[in-house]
């Protein structure tokens, strides 16, 4: 059994070793057996509000198929909303409804400030609870018009459980509206500054960083045309009430490469400091794995409850994700575990692993980073190893903090 400080039984040198030397071998395609991951993981079953015959429907009609169309389409049951996904941006706003909603924009319903806007918490007439993003108005800043128009047509194509959901939107004049689903938790990026109240544990935090390996692996491989969010991000993280993770903000959201033989697309470098790939950064070609590395340095964050970057500190310590993978390298990783977060065997050996995790999702080339899916792959047996030892010290079951409905699945 691991102990604090027998956790790490490996050379943690070999381990950088190995994740950066990827970048220059060629990487065998994955593939699964009968026990597929996807097909076989109830958790990924609870990402769709319909598991019927729907899956095995899409997974009959994807037989036929070949090439990315297979690959995207094979499994869409698992994912989207149970085959509805017409209803996404179905809802129809006039100007009068969301002044009404809104209480006319009053200062007290603003729950949220970025560069696309204001988002405000509204009331429909139905009593429902939704959010409303009102763009900035301003007739020199064209890239917030094409911001607004990326969100909408991304919004429109996609449904699964861990992302905002689209109602609807309004274009009247000058005012440009996205209405979303009202996520009422905050953001992840609260939570683990304390302002929601208590801190996240562990159990918390990994169930967090799977619902949004969930649905990035979703845009990735299984919407009709790959998306890359460009922006993964902890205050884009939206929680409910009880910790499901919701993945917000799509205005940098952009359809990858295609068709076969194309692996980039060749755009302008969007995104925020500190979660950029620098590869990306570097040459201006975006992939899929630019989320993966964004993810990584989530995966650090979530770990550390920094953010990542810290300029009040000092200079070594000052870029989040670098610092810790050097304490990990150096075999140090604990020294970087989040002061919230009390140390035990189990907790020792989940933060080893999800380092090294991050480690490879940041190497500096996407030849060098895992694909979403696999991601995913490696932190549910993460969680299952962390909550297989938390259950023979007698310690607690899975977060106390996430609350678990008597008709739920365990995840």
């Amino acid at each position: 059994m691991p102990t604090p400080n027998g956790a790490r039984s490996r050379n943690p040198l070999s381990v950088a070793v190995r994740a950066f030397g990827s970048c220059f071998r060629l990487q065998a395609p994955e593939s699964r057996s009968s026990g597929d991951f996807f097909s076989s993981s109830q958790d990924f079953n609870k990402s769709s509000s319909s598991t019927t015959s729907s899956s095995s429907t899409a997974a009959a009609a994807a037989s036929s198929s070949s090439g990315s169309t297979k690959r995207r389409s094979g499994r869409r049951g698992l994912y989207d909303g149970g085959g509805n996904r017409e209803s996404a941006g179905s809802m129809k706003f006039s100007m009068a409804d969301i002044h009404r909603a809104t209480n006319n924009f009053s200062p007290t319903l603003k729950i949220g400030q970025g560069g696309f806007g204001t988002v405000y918490r509204a009331t429909l007439t139905d009593g429902n609870v939704v959010a409303v993003k009102r763009a900035k108005k301003s007739v020199y800043d064209n890239h917030l018009s094409t911001e607004f128009q990326s969100e909408i047509q991304t919004l429109a194509k996609i449904e699964h459980l861990n992302l905002v959901r689209f109602l609807g939107y309004l274009e009247y004049e000058e005012e440009k509206i996205v209405v979303v689903e009202y996520v009422p938790n905050g953001t992840l990026r609260e939570h683990l500054d304390g302002l929601r109240g208590s801190h996240l544990d562990l159990a918390a935090r990994l169930d967090i960083a799977i619902d949004v390996a969930h649905a990035v692996t979703y845009l990735h491989m299984y919407t009709d045309h790959p998306i890359i969010h460009r922006d993964i991000k902890s205050s884009n993280i939206l929680l409910t009430e009880n910790l499901r993770a919701k993945v917000a903000d799509f205005g940098f959201a952009r359809l990858g490469a295609t068709e076969t033989g194309i692996t980039h697309v060749s755009t302008q470098v969007k995104g925020t400091a500190g979660y950029l790939d620098p590869e990306y950064l570097r040459t201006y070609q975006l992939t899929e794995k630019s989320d993966v590395y964004s993810f990584g340095v989530l995966l650090v964050e979530l770990i550390t409850g920094r953010r990542p970057i810290e300029t009040k500190r000092e200079l070594k310590e000052r870029v989040t994700p670098k610092w810790a993978m050097k304490k990990f390298i150096d075999g140090n990783a604990v020294q970087a575990l989040d002061p919230n977060l009390s140390q035990s065997p189990a907790t020792n050996l989940a933060l080893e692993k999800v380092f090294e995790l991050a480690l490879q999702c940041l190497a500096p080339t996407k030849q060098g980073r895992p694909s979403m899916r696999r991601v995913a792959e490696m932190l549910w047996s993460i969680r299952k190893d962390y909550r297989e030892l938390l259950s023979s010290d007698s310690l607690s079951q899975p977060s106390p903090q996430r609350k678990q409905s008597d008709n739920q699945e365990k995840i």
